[in-house]
């Protein structure tokens, strides 16, 4: 008698979900064993490469930003209802959402209407912790389990009122060789007089727009502080133009490198950074890098998110600690001085260093808590949602 395949029904509406997917898919294999599995859903390139045949291109919903997101709305809309139906159509053993919230938790929330037995999961917990806060207790009625990143998530969750949420480990925890120097490298980095300083101003070119300016003006501050100091600033390859052509007026420039090896090669041998506040934060936290964070952007933009979001903190490494270890410099108080001095404290071996590297020691402790591998664990975490399922679930 032949084994039933497994069904996997996927929407990853983005690059970084497309690869979680796919390290899910990996484990879920070894965890079935000889047991084949029957995938679908949405996806790129990446979950491809696993054998998953996208329902329609990824690209349709890779669209970030209030603008083109109103501009491809009848799109995304129509794209929500295909994505549920095809999966309630499919009966999926699981249903698993990845990232992209304001997509995949609106297909959940109609694969729930339409075939309300099969298990959801979503992997990514969305930052409702920070800001629109009712989102967490409106996710409950359709998503079985959230699969969080960080390790304060589930307990935030649990005092919105969210979906029972559980911490599976940041995919960065695979990466610290990646990101910690080899013994040449740590050379360099013990040097305080001729330091390598890394100039990390974001990655969407409103980031870029509003923060260079006061980065460009810090650094030249910290080179006139310390004339052997480097720079290197790391840019995706759409951005090199853009970020090129802002440098040339900079006074001290910064050497600029592209690709994940460049980036990596610069955050192994750095000993310091300045940085727009992000997931990078927390990539250098990990990576031991003491860094300066800052936030610029439109008033409007400010204003509204004073208004929304309810945290002391938007830093990463600070958020995991419950403590600010990192120091964040937003809007009117990102000045070049401001920035300049900050930086300047971390690169000497004083107690404001030490003070970071012992946060970041501690960020690490919490961040490997969940063990070695977030793909198993939320292979894990979403398979046990089988064992709840009624004996009369579509396709059993």
């Amino acid at each position: 008698m032949s084994i039933p395949p497994f069904r996997l029904f996927v929407v990853a509406g983005e690059a970084s979900g497309d690869a979680l997917g796919a390290r899910f898919v990996q484990q879920l294999r070894r965890n079935l064993g000889d047991r084949p599995l029957d995938l679908r859903g949405v996806g790129g390139e990446v979950l491809a490469a696993e054998g998953l045949e996208s329902i329609f291109p990824q690209e349709d919903i890779a669209v970030m930003g209030f603008g083109p997101v109103v501009a491809r709305l009848p799109l995304l809309l129509r794209r929500i209802s295909d994505a549920a139906r095809a999966a309630a159509a499919f009966a999926p053993d699981l249903m698993l959402t990845i990232d992209a919230p304001d997509f995949g938790l609106r297909v959940d929330s109609k694969l729930r209407k339409l075939n309300p037995a099969v298990p959801i999961a979503h992997w990514v917990c969305p930052s409702v912790w920070a800001w629109r806060q009712g989102r967490a207790r409106r996710m409950r009625p359709h998503v079985d389990r959230i699969l969080a990143l960080l390790p304060f998530e589930p307990e935030a969750l649990a005092r919105l009122g969210g979906p029972e949420t559980i911490y599976v480990g940041h995919p960065l925890i695979e990466r610290l060789d990646e990101l910690r120097p080899d013994a040449d490298e740590a050379r360099l980095r013990e040097d305080a007089q001729a330091p390598l300083i890394l100039v990390l101003p974001g990655s969407r070119r409103s980031e870029i727009r509003h923060l260079m300016p006061a980065f460009g003006e810090a650094i030249a501050r910290v080179a006139d502080a310390l004339p052997q100091a480097r720079f290197i600033l790391p840019a995706a390859p759409r951005l090199v133009e853009t970020i090129a052509g802002i440098v040339s007026g900079w006074r001290v420039k910064p050497e600029i490198v592209t690709g994940e090896a460049g980036k990596l090669a610069a955050f192994r041998q750095a000993r310091a950074a300045i940085a727009a506040s992000g997931t990078v934060t927390l990539e250098l936290a990990l990576a031991q890098v003491p860094t300066v964070a800052a936030y610029r952007g439109a008033g409007w933009e400010a204003a509204l998110a004073r208004r929304l979001i309810k945290l002391p903190s938007v830093i990463l490494p600070n958020l995991i600690l419950g403590r600010s270890v990192v120091p964040e410099f937003i809007q009117d108080d990102a000045t070049p001085a401001a920035l300049a001095s900050a930086l300047l404290a971390v690169i000497p071996d004083a107690p404001t260093r030490s003070r970071q590297l012992d946060g970041f020691a501690a960020v690490e402790r919490e961040m490997r808590s969940a063990g070695p591998s977030p793909a198993a664990n939320a292979v894990e975490a979403a398979l046990a949602l089988l064992e709840r399922r009624p004996a009369t679930a579509p396709g059993r």
